[in-house]
């Protein structure tokens, strides 16, 4: 993944989706200030899948409220364990039940709009380095969740008769994971790169057919892994 220009590194490739022409306009431009490539904008949920596909963003800063195809769906249809790109949601609304669906469908973060233009660049590069984002106030929602979805084992779990075998690192992050650390501090710890620990998180998803770092928390922590 690209990073912010610094030195010989190409600058992070950003996509600004929402409905409202004069908010995605001005937002784009307050990336483009701050040193981010905006590669593409949309208006809608079916034009935003066509120009990400096209443009393929690092960073997607996505609304929820579009019209076509939600926000949600958005992310669904492009974010996978074959997708490097990461979601960051900038919507209007901090209702618990769009952020916990946001999560759920894929999204590394969530800023509500009241947000100021510092804390917006400032997560938008957190959110292209794998870091989860959120709000202030909506980060332990979204951990009090997984630990609620953790009473129900996840359905590759309940599907599958024995249990993927995990080598000794891969076991370490996904423990590292469920405690709630993000990757940059997962690489410091474990003394490895932060590319390294993307790799590890990727492989350990599709081992345990799982879709995103909501699932594989919820099984981290089923299975007790962040009482280690």
């Amino acid at each position: 993944m690209a990073e912010e220009a610094t030195g010989e590194r190409e600058p992070l490739r950003v996509m600004v989706v929402d409905d409202h022409p004069m908010w995605r306009d001005a937002v784009a431009r307050d990336l483009e200030a701050a040193g981010f490539a905006v590669v593409a904008t949309a208006g809608d949920g079916r034009q935003a899948v066509r120009r990400a596909r096209a443009a393929v963003p690092d960073v997607l800063v996505l609304d929820l409220n579009l019209p076509e195809l939600p926000g949600v769906e958005v992310c669904r249809e492009l974010v996978g364990p074959d997708s490097a790109l990461r979601v960051l949601v900038l919507s209007a609304s901090g209702e618990h039940a769009d952020v916990l669906e946001a999560v759920k469908s894929g999204a590394t973060g969530y800023l509500v709009k009241s947000a100021s233009t510092e804390e917006l660049i400032d997560a938008v590069r957190r959110t292209a380095a794998g870091d989860p984002v959120f709000t202030p106030g909506l980060a332990g929602l979204v951990l009090g969740e997984y630990r609620r979805l953790a009473t129900e084992p996840p359905a590759a779990a309940r599907d599958e008769p024995g249990v993927p075998q995990l080598t000794d690192r891969e076991t370490e992050v996904l423990r590292l994971v469920a405690k709630g650390l993000s990757y940059k501090q997962i690489a410091e710890r474990l003394v490895i790169s932060h590319r390294t620990v993307q790799n590890h998180v990727q492989n350990t998803l599709g081992k345990l057919q799982l879709h995103n770092r909501v699932e594989l928390v919820r099984y981290a922590i089923e299975r007790g892994l962040d009482d280690g």
